[in-house]
C-alpha cells in the first residue's frame, strides 16, 4: 500500500504538471523561435552558445538571452507578433546575426551556423564568463582539456585528469580505484552516453576504458547532483563521445611502450549544411605491458606489471536536417592479470546501446529515449581451483521530455531498470559466499530549473521504486546559484540518493583486484545498533555549498565545503566463521552472517585555481576532508580517508607551426589509515570438524591485529612530466611525438606492506615511457 501511494504522488505530479503546460499552450497569441546551433565546418552541435533577442524596430529593445543545451538546442518562447533580430555568440566562432519574423501560436524553425575563427596561437581553456547552470560541486571537462595533463605512458587519459579534482582520491598505481568525496568506487556511478561502465579503470591503474580522442566532454558530480541521475548514493561521472568525422575519412595510429591502437572515422553520408548526414567512429587499443616491460624495465621486479588490456569501441551516428538523430554504439573491454604461480585476474565488460532525439515541427515539447544494455564478469583463479568470480548485467529502458518557457525550463522522465548479479567467493577465513538474484527498478524524475537575473536554480523530485526488494524511496533534489556580482557565484545543493547493489570488496580492504557487485541482499542483519532495519537499500544525504570568483578573463578561484551522511551501507563481513545453518544457530550472529550493516559521514572542503592565457595553463586543488565509518561496533576511518589531497597541474603550450607542449604534475597526499600487526600465531581451520587432529597437523600463519585502520601510512608525493611535439604535414596529416616520466624524483611511495613475508611493497618507480601516433 505505501508503494502505491508512493507512485500515485508521482503521477498525480507529473499530471498535474502536464496540465498545467497545457493550459499555457491553449491561448497562442505568441510565438516561439526555436531551433539548434551548429558548427558550420563540421555539422558539430554547439552547446552552450549566447543567443540573445532584440525586438527590430525604430527603438530596438533588448529581450533576453539564453544557451543552448547540450544538444546545441535553443528555444525563445513566449514572443510577441513581428520581427527580432537573433545573435549567436561562442568562444572562438565569429558571431552571427539573423532577423526572424515571428507569428503568434507558430514556432518559427532557424538553424544558426556558426564559422570558427582561426587560432592565432595555442589553444586556450577556456575561463567561463557566466553560469548557465545552478550545478553544485560538478567539474565539467572538454575532451581538450585532458591533453593538458602529463601522458602518462606516453598516452593521455582521463583516468589521469580525474585524479585532480578536488575531492578526488586516487588509492594506487596497480588495482588502484577513485573514491569521490568520502564515497567508495561502488558507490560511483559512470557512464559513457549513458552506458552503465561497471568497471571503468583497467588494472594498471595508469588507464581507462574509454578512447580520450572520442570524449566531448566529461561531467563529474562530486555531491549534491541532480534528479536526472539515480541509482548511486555518491558521485556521478558522465562521459559523452563525440561523433565521428562528417567531412572525411581518417586514420589514426598510436604506438607507445605500453600500448598500440589505431581509430578510424568518417562519414557515411557526408555533411552538407541543413541535410541529413551520418559518420562512423571504431578505435580500437591493445595493451602489452606485460611483454614489454620485460624488457625495456628491467629494474623492476619481473612479476611487478603482468598487466595486458584491451578496448574497442565502435559509434554509428544518424543526424537528421530537422535537429533529430539516432545514434547506435557499443564496446567491448577486457583486463587480465597473471601474478606468475600465483593469482590471475581476469574481466570482461560489453555494452550496447541506441539513442534518439525527435524535434516535433510545432509541440513545445522535445523527445529523446534511449535502449541500454552492458555486462561485467570478473573472475579470480587461485591455486585452490575454487570459483572465485562476479557478473552482472543489466538493461536500461528510458524516455526524458523537455519542455521551454521563456527562460526557465522543465525536463521529467521515466526509466525501466533490470540487472542479474551472480557472485561467488572464499572470505579470508575461507567460508563461501554466494548470491543469484534479477532485479527490477522503475524509475521517474522531474526537474523544473528557475532563471532570474541574478539567481539560477534546479527543484527536483526522483522516484525509485525498487520492485524485486519491494522498497521505494522518494528523492528530493536542490541545486541553488545566486549571482550578486557578475564574477561572483553563491552556490549551494543538497539532496537524497538511494542504490541496490554493493561491491564484492570490504571497504577495509587495502588491496584487491577482485572487483565484483551484487544487489541489494535479503539476508541483512535484522537489527543494527539497536534499531529494527526496514530497508535493503543504501542510502546517504547530501549538502554541499559554496563560492566560486571569476578574476578576469584568464583566471577563476572555486571554494567548496560538503558533506555527505551515509544512513545505511551494506558490506561484505569479513569476520564471518561458520555457516549460517542451523547447526551453528548458536553462534554469534556477526559470525553466522554474509553481510554487515554500516553507517558514515564525510565532509570536508576544496579550493581550486585555474589560469589560462596564451598556451600557459595552470590548475591548484586542495581538498581537505574527514571520512569515518560505524559498523555497530566499531568506529573506523576506511582505508581511503585522505586527510591532506594536492595537485599542482601547469602546461606550456608554444609554436604554431609546429605546437610543443610541456606539463608537469605534482601530487601531495596524507598517508591512508592501515591496520597495524601485534603479533602472528598458529591458524587451525577445524575443515573436518570436531574429528580434526591439531596436535599432528600443521595450521596456517594467523595474524593478530591491532585496531582497524588505527596506523596511517607514510605521506605520499610523485611528479609526472611530459613533453609532446606535433608536425603539421600535407594533406591535413599529422605526426606526433610524446615522450613522458612517471614518478620523476622515483621518491618510493608505499603501495601495501606484506605481512607474512614482512616485505615493504611500494607502488611503481620512475618509469620513462615513448609514444608516438600518426593521422591521415
Amino acid at each position: 500500500m505505501r508503494n502505491y501511494r508512493f507512485f500515485l504522488t508521482l503521477c498525480l505530479f507529473f499530471g498535474l504538471t502536464q496540465t498545467l503546460l497545457g493550459q499555457i499552450d491553449e491561448v497562442p497569441t505568441k510565438g516561439d523561435i526555436r531551433g539548434f546551433v551548429y558548427n558550420s565546418g563540421n555539422g558539430d552541435r554547439l552547446a552552450g552558445t549566447s543567443v540573445s533577442v532584440i525586438a527590430a524596430g525604430e527603438k530596438p529593445k533588448f529581450i533576453r538571452t539564453i544557451f543552448s543545451d547540450g544538444e546545441g538546442y535553443y528555444a525563445l518562447t513566449g514572443l510577441l507578433s513581428g520581427k527580432y533580430i537573433l545573435i549567436f555568440t561562442n568562444t572562438s566562432f565569429d558571431t552571427l546575426f539573423s532577423e526572424q519574423t515571428v507569428t503568434a501560436g507558430r514556432n518559427v524553425r532557424y538553424d544558426a551556423y556558426l564559422t570558427r575563427v582561426e587560432s592565432m596561437g595555442a589553444v586556450d581553456i577556456e575561463v567561463k564568463a557566466k553560469p548557465k547552470d545552478a550545478k553544485v560541486g560538478v567539474t565539467n571537462i572538454e575532451g581538450k582539456t585532458i591533453y593538458k595533463m602529463p601522458a602518462m605512458g606516453a598516452e593521455p587519459d582521463i583516468l589521469q585528469y580525474l585524479q585532480v579534482l578536488p575531492g578526488v582520491v586516487f588509492t594506487g598505481d596497480q588495482g588502484g580505484q577513485l573514491y569521490i568525496r568520502g564515497g567508495s568506487p561502488v558507490m560511483n556511478k559512470v557512464m559513457m552516453d549513458g552506458l552503465t561502465i561497471y568497471n571503468p579503470f583497467h588494472s594498471i591503474g595508469l588507464y581507462s576504458v574509454f578512447e580520450t580522442d572520442l570524449i566531448q566532454s566529461a561531467d563529474v558530480y562530486t555531491a549534491g547532483f541532480g534528479a536526472e541521475y539515480g541509482g548511486r548514493v555518491s558521485a556521478v561521472i558522465d562521459i559523452k563521445t563525440r561523433d565521428g568525422d562528417r567531412n572525411q575519412h581518417k586514420t589514426k595510429l598510436g604506438l607507445t611502450t605500453f600500448t598500440s591502437k589505431i581509430l578510424q572515422e568518417g562519414p557515411m553520408k557526408k555533411y552538407e549544411k541543413g541535410k541529413n548526414n551520418s559518420s562512423y567512429a571504431i578505435s580500437y587499443r591493445n595493451s602489452f605491458l606485460r611483454q614489454s616491460s620485460a624488457i625495456l624495465y628491467p629494474y623492476i621486479d619481473a612479476n611487478k606489471l603482468p598487466y595486458n588490456f584491451g578496448d574497442l569501441f565502435v559509434k554509428l551516428n544518424f543526424n537528421s536536417a530537422n535537429g533529430g538523430y539516432s545514434r547506435l554504439y557499443g564496446f567491448h573491454f577486457t583486463d587480465n592479470v597473471n601474478f606468475a604461480g600465483s593469482t590471475k585476474y581476469q574481466w570482461a565488460a560489453n555494452g550496447l546501446g541506441a539513442k534518439f532525439l525527435v524535434v516535433p515541427e510545432q509541440a513545445k515539447t522535445r523527445v529523446d529515449g534511449y535502449f541500454l544494455y552492458s555486462n561485467y564478469k570478473i573472475q579470480q583463479i587461485e591455486k585452490d581451483a575454487r570459483p572465485r568470480e562476479s557478473s552482472i548485467g543489466g538493461f536500461n529502458l528510458g524516455m526524458n521530455f523537455n519542455y521551454n518557457m521563456k527562460k526557465d525550463d522543465f525536463r521529467w522522465g521515466i526509466e525501466l531498470n533490470g540487472f542479474q548479479t551472480n557472485f561467488q567467493l572464499y572470505n579470508s577465513n575461507n567460508r563461501k559466499i554466494t548470491q543469484l538474484e534479477s532485479t527490477t527498478e522503475i524509475n521517474s524524475f522531474a526537474n523544473y530549473r528557475l532563471v532570474t537575473k541574478k539567481i539560477i536554480a534546479n527543484i527536483g523530485l526522483r522516484g525509485q521504486y525498487y520492485a524485486s526488494l519491494g522498497n521505494s524511496s522518494l528523492e528530493p533534489r536542490f541545486q541553488f546559484r545566486y549571482s550578486p556580482w557578475k564574477s561572483i557565484g553563491i552556490k549551494f545543493a543538497a539532496g537524497k540518493y538511494s542504490q541496490n547493489f554493493l561491491s564484492a570488496m570490504s571497504d577495509r580492504d587495502v588491496v584487491n583486484l577482485f572487483y565484483g557487485f551484487l544487489s541489494g541482499p535479503d539476508n541483512l542483519p535484522e537489527t543494527f545498533n539497536g534499531k529494527a532495519v526496514t530497508s535493503r537499500l543504501q542510502k546517504a544525504r547530501h549538502a554541499v555549498g559554496g563560492i566560486d570568483y571569476r578574476i578576469d578573463k584568464r583566471q577563476t578561484i572555486n571554494l567548496e565545503s560538503f558533506i555527505k551522511v551515509f544512513d545505511q551501507i551494506t558490506n561484505i563481513n569479513r569476520d564471518k566463521l561458520f555457516d549460517d545453518n542451523q547447526e551453528n544457530a548458536g553462534k554469534p550472529a556477526r559470525l553466522r552472517q554474509d553481510y554487515i550493516i554500516e553507517t558514515g559521514k564525510a565532509y570536508g572542503g576544496d579550493f581550486s585555481y585555474k589560469y589560462s592565457h596564451k598556451g600557459l595553463y595552470i590548475w591548484m586543488v586542495y581538498s581537505l576532508t574527514w571520512v569515518n565509518r560505524f559498523d555497530g561496533i566499531l568506529h573506523y576511518q576506511p582505508n581511503f580517508d585522505r586527510r591532506h589531497n594536492a595537485n599542482v597541474m601547469v602546461s606550456y603550450e608554444f609554436d604554431k607551426k609546429n605546437p610543443t607542449e610541456f606539463s608537469v604534475r605534482w601530487n601531495f597526499g596524507s598517508g591512508f589509515p592501515f591496520t597495524q600487526t601485534q603479533g602472528y600465531y598458529e591458524k587451525q581451520t577445524f575443515g573436518t570438524g570436531i574429528s580434526t587432529d591439531y596436535t599432528a597437523g600443521n595450521g596456517n600463519l594467523g595474524i593478530i591485529y591491532a585496531t582497524v585502520n588505527g596506523g596511517r601510512l607514510p605521506y605520499y608525493h610523485r611528479m609526472d612530466f611530459s613533453a609532446k611535439r606535433q608536425w603539421k604535414l600535407n594533406n591535413n596529416k599529422q605526426f606526433n611525438l610524446i615522450f613522458s616520466v612517471t614518478n620523476v624524483y622515483n621518491w618510493p611511495n608505499i603501495f601495501y606492506y606484506d605481512r607474512i613475508n614482512r616485505i615493504r611493497v611500494n607502488q611503481l618507480p620512475i618509469l620513462p615511457a615513448l609514444g608516438c601516433n600518426y593521422t591521415f
